[in-house]
């Protein structure tokens, strides 16, 4: 089929560079001429001769085809499932790539959406599908082209696959459970790397690996910013040795399928960069094994004042962080930003004052001047035992990883009163249930309430994506609903009217987000404070509920308050905090 790749748009495209003063007509046509010339293609000479910048560029494009505009992200890869049939050759040729899918629609990247010849290729490419057209520059869309393709020695993921496909149909006169592959195999190592590759350009957290019995195909779920969706699919023979190889990279042993393993893996990036993932495998139905990898990427503490903390706690926070001695404790779920808090107040104590030792599993956030150990609990060396040999290297602050038991609670307690500042998490849902459960636990309801300083409770919800975002008047109810979880008398005192100046924002989807309306998340925080009052409550084994009026009397700010003000403040939604934090 024989195609001019030559660009065929109109020149009333370009008008908008002309009245912002970005080019001016004569240039605009010279450039023009030589396009149709054949001496050179329009973009290039806009781009590099004229010195058009692509985000005008792209945004004229936009506004003459109707459709939004997508500029190049090397964190972004187009589903390598939709490109398994189609030739790279053809696609770089003629500028488009099939990009994402979502149930029957398929989005398209492509230099010019009024191009009839190229939009009857791509409907008989994806028949019975609507498509969706997004424009973007040639040379973007080759960039895409070749991440997909793989910009390293391992190639690319959809070429993997299809590898792994045709080899897997000569497989089929194998047993059932496909041990005549080996993990070894050397598409198995490629698509092993390549999985590790995407989840990080993706900003996973989380790779989870799911086997299924009966033939069917392997799934491969990545988590970003808290949701899993399925990344890819392989094929149902290679279940196992797929699982063989990551434990191979984790040191475990592959012939063990009956227990949960614990592992890691350092893995090196093409730009020499190093992440560490750590690997849980646990045993399934079928005989099948899954495999959980958490991406520990080595990055540099926050700073306090880049956590989101409201101005109150934050100034409460900073005043309890500078005392000599004392326990603070940073609370919630698995993946809430605990260690995160913990080490943006180490990088605030950090200082050539100070002997900083921290005791982690496994060390996530390195710090130059922190002592950090890695505890090894198989060999006896326990939190407990790491918090007793600090005490004997002169420690001014300690941080522990977890108080998973009384006997580390009580020796961080003893050493908290024994003039030395203590750092710790714990997994409990509130600042609050904090204390009941390490009075449960069995610790000394005296000694806790001397210790003790105060309690941050955490969580993540989703942020609205700050490029589509689209804020709104909500009605009377949205606004009563919001006034209802914050509690109304409390609510009263925002002193925030329902009138037309109240207004809220909701998620709208754009090729930045991948059309979720979301995209990183936001910190809530519930700062639990100790006073002389709480001691008192807290040694006569008050309940949580007497303890939780009281700290809202002194002031502290609910995990549902701290979300609600940050709805009103445009930054995520109701929806996306009342999932998260509790009242």
């Amino acid at each position: 089929m024989q195609k001019t790749v030559k660009s065929s748009i109109n020149p009333e495209a370009f008008d908008p560079l002309v009245s912002e003063g970005l080019i001016r007509q004569a240039d605009l046509v010279k450039a023009f001429q030589a396009a149709l010339a054949g001496t050179a293609d329009l973009e290039s000479l806009l781009l590099d001769k004229y010195r058009v910048p692509k985000a005008e560029l792209g945004k004229a494009l936009s506004v003459y085809f109707g459709c939004p505009y997508v500029p190049f992200d090397e964190r972004t890869v187009a589903d390598p499932t939709l490109l398994k049939d189609l030739s790279y050759d053809y696609l770089k040729k003629y500028h488009w790539i099939p990009f994402k899918r979502y149930d029957q629609v398929i989005d398209v990247l492509i230099d010019n959406p009024h191009d009839l010849e190229k939009g009857h290729d791509i409907r008989r490419a994806f028949p019975g599908l609507t498509i969706r057209f997004s424009v973007s520059l040639q040379r973007d869309i080759e960039r895409y082209l070749l991440l997909a393709g793989g910009e390293n020695d391992m190639g690319s993921i959809s070429d993997t696959l299809g590898e792994l496909r045709l080899e897997a149909r000569s497989e089929r006169d194998t047993d059932e459970e496909g041990n005549s592959i080996d993990e070894n195999n050397s598409a198995i190592v490629r698509l092993a790397n390549q999985i590790i590759v995407e989840a990080y350009r993706k900003e996973a957290s989380d790779i989870h690996i799911e086997p299924y019995s009966d033939r069917k195909e392997t799934a491969v779920r990545f988590r970003v910013d808290g949701t899993c969706s399925t990344y890819m699919r392989v094929p149902a023979a290679y279940r196992r040795a797929l699982v063989s190889r990551m434990k191979i990279m984790a040191n475990l042993d592959i012939a063990e399928r009956r227990k949960p393993q614990d592992g890691k893996i350092r893995f090196k990036l093409g730009d020499d960069r190093l992440i560490e993932l750590r690997v849980a495998t646990l045993p399934t139905a079928g005989g099948n094994e899954d495999v959980a990898l958490r991406i520990l990427s080595a990055k540099d503490p926050l700073p306090l004042e880049a956590m989101e903390f409201s101005p109150r706690d934050l100034t409460a926070l900073l005043d309890l962080a500078e005392k000599p001695y004392g326990l603070i404790l940073c609370v919630g779920p698995t993946g809430s930003g605990k260690t995160t808090t913990l080490h943006a107040i180490l990088r605030h104590l950090n200082t050539d004052e100070r002997k900083i030792w921290t005791a982690e599993d496994p060390i996530e956030i390195t710090q130059e001047g922190l002592r950090q150990v890695q505890v090894h609990p198989r060999i006896g060396f326990t939190f407990a035992s790491a918090m007793r040999s600090f005490l004997r290297a002169d420690p001014d602050v300690i941080m522990i990883g977890e108080m998973r038991d009384k006997e580390t609670a009580d020796v961080a307690i003893e050493a908290s009163l024994t003039g030395h500042l203590v750092l710790s998490t714990l997994h409990t849902n509130s600042a609050v249930e904090t204390i009941s459960r390490l009075l449960d636990m069995g610790c000394d309801s005296f000694n806790f309430a001397d210790s003790m300083l105060c309690v941050i409770a955490k969580r993540l919800c989703k942020r609205l994506c700050a490029l589509c975002k689209q804020t709104y008047h909500p009605t009377r109810q949205e606004y009563d609903e919001l006034a209802l979880a914050y509690g109304n008398h409390l609510w009263e005192k925002l002193e925030i009217p329902y009138d037309d100046a109240f207004l809220l924002s909701r998620n709208q989807g754009c090729e930045a987000c991948h059309q979720t309306g979301f995209k990183g998340r936001v910190p809530l925080h519930e700062l639990f404070c100790n006073s002389e009052d709480m001691k008192n409550m807290i040694q006569g084994r008050s309940r949580t509920a007497e303890m939780l009026r009281a700290a809202m009397d002194a002031g502290m700010t609910t995990l549902m308050q701290d979300g609600i003000r940050k709805v009103v403040a445009g930054v995520t939604t109701f929806k996306q905090v009342r999932g998260v934090a509790m009242k």
